[in-house]
């Protein structure tokens, strides 16, 4: 198990490597931020001042070794528009999109492995055939129209919920969290739940497929044989099984959520880091681009990695397997 995970921790860390070298390319053949910060009347030596300090006069290479020291030392520059470090901005706006991702995959699972495991155990009933139809909406419905339905109907017609803002938050271990509060708890529930509706659905059609495959298997009809009750059955050997891929995907889809909740949170004006990158992606603030982009990939990189210890955990053959490979 230790080789396993050391394995996967080298793999981690020549993903993060690479991911460097893609962002800082991709970012640094974009634009100059040198034409933002100087003022148009700037001479040329005003303007080969501003390209010194910000050390863009180096070689391509060399300022990549500099910001491969500084991602390093987690020092990702300082905005130049907003005038703070680029990591503090970041991790102001964390926890809001942290809060906001964890809360949609809570909803994901909590509601499609009860309804995936009803529609695979029920396939011909009537709510098992709604169950499977009403998954396609959660593919089929784009994000900000949903968004916007949810504001109107739930905040505008019935006025059960607020339409905009996070609301209040409490420290919860030093982070500023809202779902602790009703009044929070408010405020999270429309766009948690719209940022869930895509993976409820593939949760669902997970939970469906495996069901319906596993319990095809000589071992569960076995179980039947011995005498187990039904519920055990489901719940020991059919659910546990089934699990399994839905730990993979979901565990990926996280952090999906993680960096793609920018629609969702710019409908609900959720302060979170979607806005930010969104300006900073108008005015070419390269430090928190870059900022960002390696926060969320190092996010996804570590998610991916427990995921695969939690995969290999449920079932030993992984980590066997790909020993033995």
């Amino acid at each position: 198990m230790s080789a396993f995970i050391l394995r996967r921790l080298m793999q981690a860390g020549v993903a993060i490597l690479i991911v460097t070298l893609i962002v800082f390319f991709g970012v640094s053949v974009i634009g100059n931020p040198v034409d933002i910060l100087v003022s148009p009347d700037c001479n040329q030596a005003c303007h080969a001042q501003a390209v010194a300090a910000l050390g863009l006069d180096k070689p391509l290479f060399q300022q990549y070794l500099i910001f491969l020291w500084n991602v390093l030392h987690g020092r990702l520059g300082t905005s130049y528009v907003l005038g703070a470090t680029a990591v503090d901005l970041i991790v102001q706006r964390l926890p809001a999109t942290l809060e906001l991702a964890f809360s949609a995959m809570a909803l994901s699972i909590s509601i499609g492995i009860p309804l995936g495991l009803w529609a695979g155990l029920r396939p011909d009933a009537m709510i098992g055939k709604s169950i499977m139809a009403g998954s396609i909406l959660g593919f089929s419905l784009p994000t900000f129209w949903v968004g916007t339905m949810f504001i109107i109907l739930f905040s505008v017609e019935l006025g059960w919920l607020p339409p905009t803002g996070r609301g209040p938050t409490v420290p919860f271990f030093g982070i500023p969290v809202s779902f602790l509060t009703l009044e929070g708890l408010s405020h999270l529930a429309l766009p948690a739940l719209n940022l869930a509706l895509f993976n409820i659905s593939l949760v669902i059609r997970l939970t469906q497929a495996g069901v319906r495959e596993v319990l095809l298997m000589d071992y569960i009809k076995f179980a039947y044989a011995k005498g187990l009750t039904g519920r055990r059955v489901i719940l020991v050997h059919v659910l546990k099984n089934v699990l399994i891929p839905v730990v993979t995907v979901t565990g990926l889809e996280l952090g999906n959520l993680i960096a793609f909740a920018v629609v969702t949170e710019t409908i609900f004006a959720w302060p979170g880091m979607g806005k930010l990158i969104i300006d900073s992606i108008q005015v070419l603030d390269r430090p928190v681009i870059v900022a960002y982009l390696m926060i969320t990939v190092t996010m996804f990189v570590i998610i991916n990695l427990i995921v695969d210890i939690v995969y290999s955990l449920l079932d030993p053959r992984i980590r066997y397997q790909r020993s033995a490979g």
